[in-house]
């Protein structure tokens, strides 16, 4: 006999722009804390998530652990690697992990140190539904499950604008029509996190994006709270740990002169460090003098950091609600000196060094063939990337001994977000055939060096000579925020960002805004907020627009001359196979003889790159000749490559062969073919006939004194 398991599966459907989306409970990895499926068309995510029994001791931090997975699988493909296994995750995949990860970090309560995973999997792709949105909903709801301690449940949103209206969760097809791309991912009451790239759009087109969002992520937290009361979810109780009221004492008493010290318009980074350092110092020194066995002398060095760190947030967001000064001197609204040099790499194809107070990027741009773009091997339908954008932030950029062990999470997110920035203004392929590789290397850091990346990128696109069709400038904007009381502060440095409450950059050009990526880490803030940064930080954009464009003001008119030249010519796709040759051998012949490299597109579109333009135009002619028509009573300048008694063999074109008769080799007769040619002479030729059978019959002695003349003028000796 068979026994049977009974298992609860319930499910609730929320409507969303016409779509429904499924939320599944109890049919799948029953064993995790929380568990859920969402399911959208085709598309379906599996989220759990799970938290350890213990509390990590010693730590100053959340342990959260966020994971997005794509298996090829999800669209019936074998992955392509030598394993044939998923191997590390796509940029894609770890830009999903960051999305999902940043709403919901800031919402767990204060103190919590459980190891918390969220792990979603792809499972299913239609390519017509974004997986990213609903793996960030089912999170929301998987940890909903497990009963943590959690200020959710959290909605996301993706919105774009098709034909001038909004759009909830398009598919990938109306996001290509869109101008705007905008994620949203919020609580009932704030927004939590957004990410978006946009085609030039102004800050209240943004704004009304950001709002019709928030509409329909209210509608999926109202079903997440029912449907949770349904299932009698509770939540676990949670005590957060009591604050040790001694050492806050202590740190006020020998610290706050210090660290006040240290915020009294200090520019360098460095400077500022020390005076912190000895703040620290004399606390400690007090906590030596404490009599034997005092209970702050087993204090741990994280603990004692946690509490100096809480105490210097605390004395920089009153100095600036109360006074409106920043830590450096400035004014909230006030940007650091900005000094902007372009071309100081010589053999590089575009150099950008944008430096703002003691943040520095050095951005390069490189121009390559169509050869060089990325391939994709993900679950998206997007399988090719024609510009990159790659971030480095090594060490010695904040004076720390660090090994390089290639890009984390957070240098391909913010390479991502500058990406995403110059889209907007880039050339179509059309108009600039090339792949574009932009990298950029943090030198110095204090703050905002994804904005400076951005800055340094488009100064370097405009060194190369790329016709960008706008300067883009970035900004990073922060908050402090104490009831109803709030500063945004423009360009904020490493410390307003470590411990103001939000971190929004926005990039764009004169027009509009390209890109935005907020995160906060309270409780959310309101649209009208939103709206006093977006306004802030569109001044400031201009500011630095100014200073950029008074060294370059536009794209210079000439490429590097380290550059490739990429000639287009276009084909009859026809004629395709006679370019490449059997095998290849033809196209392999003409790039090991020019140097040139050549692309060929199934439209018949040929690309030929080159930094020698000798060879380039070497290779074009060449291809030009080989799928050149053999015209009756064309003229040519062939080369003789065979003799049979009968005459002689002479190739026209690269290729294309036809035969000269032994009577038509002279004005007279000709007893042997050798007497009058030999093989790899040089001979004008006319085309007499070409039969049915495609067979090309040359003559020479017909070709006339004035037709000779002409090919051989064309064709001067070398």
């Amino acid at each position: 006999m068979q026994a049977e398991m009974t298992t609860s599966v319930n499910e609730v459907s929320i409507q969303i722009d016409g779509k429904t989306v499924f939320l599944r409970t109890g049919r799948l990895a029953k064993q995790a804390g929380g568990a859920c499926e969402v399911k959208c068309g085709d598309t379906m995510i599996l989220v759990t998530c799970v938290a350890s029994k213990n509390v990590r001791e010693g730590i100053d931090y959340f342990p959260l652990l966020v994971d997005y997975e794509e298996k090829l699988y999800a669209v019936g493909r074998v992955p392509g690697s030598f394993t044939r296994r998923e191997s590390k995750p796509t940029d894609k995949a770890i830009l999903t992990s960051r999305l999902i990860d940043r709403p919901i970090r800031p919402l767990f309560q204060e103190g919590y140190r459980q190891d918390v995973m969220v792990h979603a999997i792809c499972m299913s792709a239609d390519q017509e539904n974004p997986p990213d949105t609903l793996a960030m909903l089912g999170a929301s709801l998987a940890i909903e499950l497990a009963g943590l301690p959690f200020s959710g449940p959290v909605g996301a949103v993706r919105v774009g604008r098709v034909k001038g209206k909004l759009v909830a969760n398009p598919t990938f097809e109306q996001i290509e029509e869109s101008d705007i791309d905008l994620v949203v991912a919020g609580t009932e009451s704030s927004i939590m996190m957004v990410e978006a790239g946009m085609k030039i759009v102004p800050e209240k087109d943004v704004l009304a994006a950001i709002d019709y969002a928030h509409q329909n992520i209210k509608r999926q937290i109202e079903a997440q709270r029912q449907f949770l009361q349904q299932l009698g979810v509770k939540k676990k109780e949670f005590v957060a740990p009591e604050t040790n009221q001694g050492l806050v004492d202590i740190i006020a008493t020998n610290a706050t002169e210090k660290l006040k010290d240290s915020m009294n318009g200090v520019t360098e980074k460095l400077v500022r460090q020390a005076r912190v350092d000895e703040a620290m110092a004399s606390v400690k020194a007090a906590i030596e003098a404490l009599p034997e066995g005092h209970e702050l002398k087993q204090i741990s060095s994280s603990k004692l950091a946690e509490y100096l760190e809480l105490h210097e947030a605390k004395l920089m967001r009153e100095q600036v609600l109360d006074t409106g000064k920043r830590a450096d001197g400035r004014k909230c609204d006030e940007i650091r000196p900005i000094t902007v040099e372009t071309g100081i790499v010589p053999r590089a194809h575009g150099t950008g060094l944008f430096t703002r107070g003691t943040t520095q990027v050095l951005s390069i741009a490189t121009l390559g063939t169509t050869g060089d773009a990325q391939r994709l091997d993900s679950i998206d339908p997007q399988t090719e990337r024609r510009y990159m954008h790659h971030y480095n932030f090594p060490g010695f950029s904040v004076g720390e001994v660090k090994p390089n062990r290639g890009p984390g999470r957070r240098e391909i997110g913010h390479g991502a977000l500058a990406e995403r920035a110059l889209l907007a203004v880039l050339p179509s392929q059309e108009e600039f055939p090339y792949v574009i590789r932009v990298v950029s290397e943090v030198l110095e850091s204090n703050g905002s060096t994804s904005m400076a990346s951005t800055c340094g990128s488009s100064l370097a696109l405009a060194d190369a000579g790329v016709p960008i069709k706008q300067t883009v400038g970035g900004i990073a904007m922060g908050l402090i925020l104490e009831g109803d009381r709030f500063a945004i502060l423009s360009d904020i440095q490493g410390l307003e960002d470590f411990l103001g409450d939000m971190d929004f950059k926005v990039t764009g050009t004169r027009d509009g805004v390209t890109a935005l990526q907020m995160d906060i880490k309270i409780e959310g803030i309101s649209l009208e907020v939103m709206r006093v940064a977006l306004e802030q930080a569109r001044r400031g954009r201009m500011h630095i627009i100014d200073k950029m464009e008074e060294v370059l003001p536009q794209p210079r008119q000439d490429l590097s001359r380290w550059a490739p030249r990429i000639i287009t010519l276009h084909i009859n796709p026809e004629d395709i196979g006679t370019v490449i040759g059997p095998g290849g051998k033809m196209i392999r012949r003409i790039i090991e003889e020019t140097g040139a490299t050549i692309d060929i597109e199934d439209d018949g579109t040929v690309l030929i790159g080159s930094v020698d333009a000798v060879g380039g135009e070497a290779a074009r002619d060449w291809i030009v000749r080989l799928v050149k028509r053999i015209e009756v009573g064309g003229v040519y300048l062939g080369r003789v490559t065979r003799i049979i008694p009968m005459g002689a063999f002479v190739e026209v074109l690269p290729g294309k062969e036809g035969m000269v008769h032994i009577s038509q080799l002279e004005n007279r007769r000709v007893e042997k073919v050798e007497d009058a040619v030999s093989i790899g002479q040089s001979v004008v030729v006319k085309v007499k006939e070409v039969d049915d059978r495609g067979r090309v019959n040359l003559t020479i002695k017909g070709v006339s004194a004035e037709e000779r003349a002409v090919i051989e003028a064309a064709n001067p000796p070398a």
